[in-house]
């Protein structure tokens, strides 16, 4: 049988297939498999999310005991206005998603709608134990004209 095979390989033809042990004949296990791992499945690293009202204007989150009838402590917009409400919307009537009656003109000025609820934003926080990134600016300085940067071209590449 070894002459009209060209490879001595194992495979499926070969006589001595019974000599591994029988095959059980009883039904298999049904459902998962077992991990092979015995630690179990490693589980994934879930961010936290942050939920916080952030000022319409420079975007500094804002503490939870604001009043919303003053003004941002960093840029000293105000807080009671169209831009800060979770119902403002530019694309309906009036921007607003709630039914107003007159339409107000500025909306990032103070206004007194009693229909004002403020936005509150929620944004994934970053794990506090994360390396830092490495340095962009780690070799030597950027030239600041063209003579800088011919220089350094010919130092480079200078002959010796």
């Amino acid at each position: 049988m070894d002459s009209d095979r060209k490879y001595r390989q194992n495979g499926y033809m070969d006589s001595d297939r019974d000599s591994r042990g029988p095959r059980p004949d009883g039904p298999r296990p049904q459902g998962p498999r077992p991990p092979i791992d015995i630690t179990g499945p490693r589980l994934p690293r879930l961010v936290q999310h942050v939920a916080a009202s952030r000022c319409f204007n420079c975007a500094t989150a804002l503490p939870p005991d604001v009043s919303f009838s003053g003004a941002c402590p960093k840029c000293n917009a105000d807080l009671h206005c169209c831009k800060q409400c979770s119902h403002f919307e530019p694309s309906t009537r009036f921007q607003c998603l709630k039914p107003i009656p007159v339409r107000i003109v500025l909306k990032d000025k103070a206004n007194d709608c009693t229909m004002f609820s403020p936005r509150v934003t929620v944004a994934r926080e970053g794990t506090a134990n994360a390396p830092p990134a490495p340095s962009i600016n780690s070799g030597p300085p950027a030239p600041r004209n063209a003579d800088d940067a011919r220089n350094a071209f010919d130092k480079l590449f200078k002959k010796l």
